[in-house]
């Protein structure tokens, strides 16, 4: 059966548009109790700071509860902690209410297994098979029970330190640590100085409305500004849901994903502690390929989303993969994409090799890559257009070997990505907007 509300990141829309109501909530409970969780078994909920998480907390809550399932209240907790305490506290499943890094106005309702992983594709369409049916309520002596426990995050600080090898700290490290105004906009700058670093934070005064607005990595300009302003040797930047990281160097640029994977997987290497390939995605950059391939290590590409790049780790035996925008799975460390412990892997790094984020991150040369995002009307395969298809073809014989072109819907919104990655930036951004007009053209 093909889902309908799920896509590659859980449930994620307009607030007050559907499926983003209180009333869908509501029954989205309801029908994930019955799958995910018999009578008297236990949910977490956690969220991120935007104002209609108060909302949808509430409408979750009742839909649960009115289940029998008994629900523990985490309140504002980054994905990857309500992924690390469902397992911790032993629920049977956990919730996040999170647009991860979309402004305020959208949110989204993900989910986890009681072993802190993603949702299998079966489990997600047997929840949606259930929405067919109305929210159930049961008798007053088998309603669920409603508690909050948010005080035990601090547990979660505990587990991203524990992922540092013992007896490492930060002492000496000054960092820069931008929180999105999400969130983690108190666990991470609180875990760092646990760690012993001198910790300057930004973008973590979160309003309700200042989630992901000029801040955390979809807007990291001001760390780049920061960073070598205050004379830190790095610059850390969440997303509003703390699952991706982009680091900065003392220079003020960026080093992204692919650059951050490179880093981890070659330390890993050089401890004889890198099983199976590292897995990237259509859209990472050839340059981390090319690299990795030159160290002797394997690499392999999986569907854009976290989800297929986990799915292929436990293919393969893999331990490490992630993508350009920041989601870096460490399953040595975690069971998710988890932008701290990623950053903390990182920093283990620098500390272990006494170099700096930019002499690790010289390893890998980034090939210039253009992404341009063609909004559509609805959602289609643009491989299915015959003048798109023909146009890709010749693109991609122009290019040959050097560089590539992927072509995808995106899974989260009404939206075509194109990326283009050749040589010179010049013949790949022709490329690029050469491709998206065509998809503008039919899809528009």
């Amino acid at each position: 059966m093909a889902r309908v509300y799920f896509g590659t990141d859980g449930i994620r829309g307009r607030v007050g548009e559907h499926p983003m109501t209180v009333d869908f909530a509501l029954r989205l409970a309801s029908a994930a109790g019955r799958v995910l969780a018999s009578a008297g078994g236990t949910v977490l909920i956690g969220k991120d700071t935007r104002l209609s998480g108060y909302m949808f907390e509430a409408a979750l809550e009742a839909g649960f509860v009115a289940a029998g399932v008994n629900v523990m209240l985490m309140g504002p907790l980054p994905t990857p902690g309500i992924a690390y305490m469902t397992r911790r506290l032993k629920c049977n499943f956990g919730v996040v209410i999170s647009a991860s890094h979309n402004l305020y106005e959208d949110n989204g309702i993900k989910f986890f297994d009681g072993s802190g992983g993603k949702l299998s594709d079966e489990l997600e369409e047997r929840i949606e098979a259930e929405l067919a049916a109305p929210p159930q309520t049961r008798s007053s002596g088998e309603l669920g029970r409603a508690s909050r426990v948010d005080g035990t995050r601090t547990m979660y600080q505990e587990f991203c330190r524990g992922t540092l090898p013992e007896g490492m700290d930060l002492a000496g490290l000054k960092i820069v640590v931008d929180c999105a105004n999400g969130a983690a906009y108190k666990v991470a700058p609180r875990t760092l100085a646990d760690l012993g670093a001198d910790i300057v934070p930004i973008g973590s005064s979160p309003n309700g409305r200042n989630i992901n607005v000029g801040c955390g990595s979809m807007a990291p300009q001001l760390l780049q500004l920061t960073v070598p302003g205050v004379h830190a040797q790095v610059g850390i930047a969440l997303d509003g849901d703390g699952d991706r990281v982009l680091m900065v160097d003392h220079l003020g640029r960026i080093v992204d994903g692919d650059q951050l994977l490179f880093i981890i997987a070659c330390a890993r290497q050089a401890q004889g502690a890198l099983p199976g390939p590292v897995v990237g995605t259509l859209m990472s950059n050839l340059g981390l390929e090319l690299a990795l391939q030159a160290r002797g290590i394997a690499f392999e590409r999986a569907a854009v989303g976290d989800r297929y790049v986990l799915a292929r780790l436990r293919e393969t035996g893999g331990i490490l993969g992630g993508e350009t925008s920041g989601h870096i799975i460490c399953l040595d460390r975690t069971t998710t994409g988890d932008g701290l412990v990623s950053a903390l892997q990182v920093l283990a790094v620098m500390c272990q090799t006494k170099k700096s984020l930019a002499e690790l991150a010289a390893g890998m040369t980034r090939l210039p890559q253009v992404m341009l995002n063609v909004p559509v009307a609805r959602r289609f395969d643009p491989m299915g257009v015959p003048a798109v298809s023909t146009l890709l073809a010749t693109l991609e014989s122009q290019l040959g070997n050097r560089g590539r072109v992927v072509l995808r819907p995106s899974g989260t919104e009404a939206l075509i990505r194109v990326m283009v990655e050749a040589q010179d930036e010049p013949l790949a951004r022709r490329c690029a907007e050469e491709l998206a007009a065509a998809v503008r053209a039919v899809g528009g």
